[in-house]
């Protein structure tokens, strides 16, 4: 502690004020030793990746035309082979890729689903199908 004196001949009090600056640069040290000793925090987030592919054989997709058939029972084939409606816009995709473009052929049954032929024509739509064609419209003049 500093003593305090006056110019006059007074008692001298001693200062009733603590000097901070000494505690300030400890704890500041304190603190970058405490920074320095924390480990650095690995922030992992699990994926699953798909595995290999090497072994997967390609779409079945025809260089030349691909059939597309909606049947009663509400199933697609893609070929004569049923597929659901992600592996119909994969081969979509797949077939629009190629060079040059291979013609779609659409043929609903007569008595086939007006909404699953409605989603099939929506995904042809999204995957920007550029030849395209329906098949068998004589099955519908009866109606």
């Amino acid at each position: 502690m500093a003593m305090q004196t006056t110019s006059s001949n007074e008692s001298a009090e001693p200062m009733m004020e603590m000097n901070m600056t000494p505690l300030i640069d400890v704890l500041l040290v304190l603190i970058i030793m405490f920074i320095i000793t924390i480990p650095i925090q690995s922030h992992a987030v699990k994926l699953d990746l798909p595995q290999n592919q090497q072994n997967l054989t390609p779409p079945p997709v025809d260089p030349i035309k691909n059939k597309i058939v909606i049947t009663q029972a509400g199933a697609i084939l893609w070929n004569g082979a049923p597929v659901d409606q992600g592996t119909l816009r994969q081969y979509l995709d797949a077939s629009q890729q190629m060079n040059p473009v291979p013609e779609l052929h659409l043929q609903p049954e007569a008595d086939a689903s007006y909404g699953l032929v409605d989603e099939v024509l929506a995904i042809t739509k999204r995957a920007k199908v550029e030849k395209m064609g329906f098949v068998g419209n004589e099955a519908y003049m009866n109606f």
